[in-house]
């Protein structure tokens, strides 16, 4: 069966406002982050487009007919990159897009851009409780390697680290 959504890289109009609004509305649902999470998205993805080189980084977007549905991004450029790695970003996803395939699939697209853009080596930061990310990070052979208690976000929330290294021959 053919999917009913396309995977699209790079930026239009508009889906910047689309992420950190998603961003927003979901962690202010489902954990009660905010305003000051909504606000920390915003400025982080802001910083990062001012640089974004498409070599190296990658804003990507599942989309139907009526939108988009989800996104994750890949920040290649900044100056973690030599330290530890690219870093996987701003991955979320639409209510009506839950369940559907649709974060495998942006996920194993992501991966396939990280072998193309010749990464050896990415991490993500997230927060304990988020399993259905979780699992996908897992799947695609991200590790699990730190957790702690961060209060930076208003309330206590368990901040995880995840690491991807490339497999050597």
């Amino acid at each position: 069966m053919k999917p009913d959504f396309t995977l699209r890289h790079g930026w239009r109009p508009g889906d910047l406002g689309w992420v950190i609004a998603e961003h927003g509305r979901y962690y202010d649902r489902a954990w009660q982050l905010g305003a000051v999470f909504e606000a920390k998205v915003a400025e982080a993805m802001g910083e990062w487009m001012q640089r974004y080189d498409p070599a190296r980084d990658l804003l990507l977007l599942a989309e139907d007919v009526e939108g988009p549905l989800g996104s994750i991004s890949l920040d290649g450029s900044g100056p973690h990159v030599a330290v530890d790695g690219a870093r996987i970003r701003f991955f979320i996803m639409a209510d009506k897009a839950r369940g559907r395939g649709i974060g495998k699939a942006l996920m194993a697209e992501m991966m396939t851009f990280i072998a193309s853009a010749g990464l050896d080596e990415a991490f993500l930061t997230t927060f304990r409780g988020l399993y259905a990310a979780r699992k996908l990070y897992e799947d695609n052979g991200w590790v699990l390697t730190r957790e702690a208690l961060d209060t930076s976000w208003g309330m206590p929330l368990h901040e995880q680290r995840f690491d991807w290294k490339r497999k050597s021959n």
